[in-house]
């Protein structure tokens, strides 16, 4: 592979794949749907269960999916139109499609992606592209631009999307929505189509951390088990020198909210530039098989670059024929990526996956089952629709530094909005170890609403003054959520029960009260969630016992039902409800 040393680092300055050098104006005027749509459909979920089981956990949520997920009766189109020219339409559906309307979802629409699913820009010269809901002057960030945008303008409550180089975790940080990408083989990808199946994994987009736990629980298939918190939070202080926009921004929300809620002791740096060149040493292998000085060239980089070459090799694979064959009009960026004719022989193959099994365990050491890595999404906040900087080398080589983490191991990584820089957003990532999905979805559930409160401080430290006023405004809408739940306006009630929440985070009442009205909606793990909450802010919260036994009782987990009633009845000896549903529960399994 020596001979392609030349064009190696031209592959990585192409980068990130195929961004686009000229980028098509959007119209001034906004369109209804911001460009997300390249697809309106309905697909209904079954009809509810008869009590006493559980309702669908997905029950009451929208839902779209990027447009390489098959839906029957569809054809897929691929971000490009010569794709839909010569394929048939599909002759079943996605088992992930499949598997979240079983769960009670409805699906309305499928979304637009970059061409060929290839590129992070979010923009596409076949399709008008989608508009950044937060930033209509810059790009959206790709592969699934479309499914993000759709998220980020409320058009549905969650959507689905494929992440191969970061296209789910680019797209949700450049419109301020959170990004999951699953931990690679997790979600099966059976009726999607594949850009490179090594570094392919399932993601999802939502607004809020419970509707990213409740897809990904659907989704990974998850029994109920009990939340566990970290034991450590790393920071990645090397890569969060790649940033180009203030690292305390972003630093210091993490820190501040880690120290609240977990402790001083649980935060430690780490320098993975030194960590990845003792534990991955299949790099020195692919330097030296590619002439690289490697006393010149970060680690950070080369992985950049291991990423790139998998995705091309792969890419090729899945559908070179289909390109020598059709003929596609390709954006040239992407073409002379793609197309470039360089094959890869067996023994550098072998190399670039000894690559990726060696940083999967390298993770795996450092985070263990109860470790959160933390780095940045991105290197800067969305560029201009337009600009030179999506196509400079600095541009690229940063982002592919940061996103080829989480594709070469193939662990599951978070991308989590921290407010905004510059009028733009900017986010954070975390990243779990590989098949460490749940544990990763608890912490950002977690954790997000301190991340938040501390965004603002960090972003307008006076406003660290206004607590009392904060505390005043959570109890106005506790109150009006009061006066929803009594009106039986469920839904409504939960929306005003968010907002007190958001407002002061440490209030057990809020949690329970919201409990009442999952109840009442039959969502009954989102209720467990909130009451286990209220308890921890509350050991004696009465009413938050009596609730979550009620969840768990509906949700089959009697052990624990029977226990929340019996301690409500240590709490209030004389609660004839706590003592029914305890007898009641008894009697049922003696």
């Amino acid at each position: 592979m020596a001979s392609h040393a030349s064009n190696l680092w031209v592959l990585l300055g192409l980068g990130i794949a195929g961004i686009l050098l000229a980028t098509k104006k959007l119209k001034k005027t906004t369109r209804e749907d911001f460009g997300a749509f390249i697809d309106k459909l309905l697909l209904l979920p079954p009809p509810q269960p008869a009590p006493p089981k559980a309702p669908h956990p997905l029950t009451g949520l929208s839902f779209a999916v990027s447009d390489v997920f098959d839906i029957k009766g569809y054809v897929t189109g691929f971000g490009h139109p010569d794709w839909v020219r010569t394929h048939e339409a599909a002759s079943s559906t996605s088992p992930v499609v499949s598997t979240l309307v079983e769960g009670g979802a409805t699906c309305v629409g499928k979304t637009v992606v970059d061409e060929l699913a290839y590129s992070i820009s979010g923009e596409n010269k076949h399709y008008e592209s989608p508009t950044n809901p937060a930033a209509p002057a810059r790009i959206p960030g790709g592969a699934c631009s479309g499914a993000a945008v759709a998220v980020a303008t409320k058009a549905v409550d969650f959507a689905l999307g494929i992440d191969t180089v970061g296209g789910v975790r680019v797209p949700a940080g450049y419109c301020g929505v959170l990004g999951f990408k699953s931990s690679h083989g997790a979600i099966s990808n059976t009726g999607i189509i594949p850009v490179s199946s090594s570094l392919d994994s399932v993601g999802w987009f939502s607004r809020d951390p419970n509707t990213l736990r409740r897809v990904g629980h659907v989704l990974l298939q998850l029994p109920f088990a009990t939340q566990r918190n970290p034991r450590q939070i790393i920071l990645a202080d090397d890569y969060f020198q790649l940033l180009k926009i203030p690292v305390d921004q972003i630093t210091q929300v993490v820190i501040k909210s880690a120290e609240k809620l977990f402790g001083r002791q649980l935060l430690k740096h780490q320098n993975l530039e030194n960590y990845f060149e003792s534990k991955v040493p299949s790099l020195k292998e692919f330097t030296r098989s590619n002439a690289i000085d490697n006393t010149k060239v970060p680690t950070s980089r080369l992985l950049a670059n291991v990423m790139q070459l998998l995705q091309r090799h792969e890419f090729l694979q899945n559908h070179g024929d289909w390109i020598n064959t059709v003929k596609p009009a390709i954006d040239p960026l992407i073409s002379s990526q793609v197309c470039e004719n360089s094959e890869l022989t067996d023994e550098e193959i072998e190399n670039l996956n000894a690559i990726r099994n060696q940083m999967r365990v390298a993770i795996t050491s450092l985070l263990k089952d109860d470790g959160i890595l933390v780095i940045p999404t991105m290197p800067s906040v969305p560029p201009k629709l337009g600009s030179k900087e999506i196509n400079s080398e600095d541009y690229r080589i940063r982002a592919s530094s940061l996103l080829s983490i989480a594709s070469i191991s193939g662990c599951c990584q978070v991308t989590v909005p921290l407010g905004h820089h510059e009028k733009c957003p900017v986010s954070v990532s975390f990243i779990g170890r590989h098949g460490g999905d749940r544990f990763l979805l608890d912490t950002v559930q977690t954790m997000y609403a301190s991340l938040q409160e501390n965004s603002s401080i960090v972003a307008d430290p006076k406003s660290s003054k206004k607590t009392i006023s904060l505390e005043e405004s959570a109890e106005i809408a506790k109150e009006k959520g009061n006066q929803a739940f009594k009106e039986r306006q469920w839904q409504k009630a939960i929306g005003l029960y968010s907002e007190a929440i958001k407002l002061n985070e440490n209030n057990a009442t809020y949690y329970s009260n919201r409990a009442a009205a999952y109840l009442e909606l039959g969502s009954f793990l989102q209720a467990e969630e909130d009451c286990t909450q209220a308890i921890t802010l509350d050991k004696k919260n009465v009413k938050a016992y009596l609730r979550r036994g009620t969840a768990r009782e509906m949700l089959s987990y009697y052990k624990g039902a029977i226990d929340d009633f019996k301690y409500a009845l240590v709490l209030e000896p004389n609660n004839k409800r706590a003592a029914l549903s305890a007898e009641r529960l008894r009697k049922l399994f003696q």
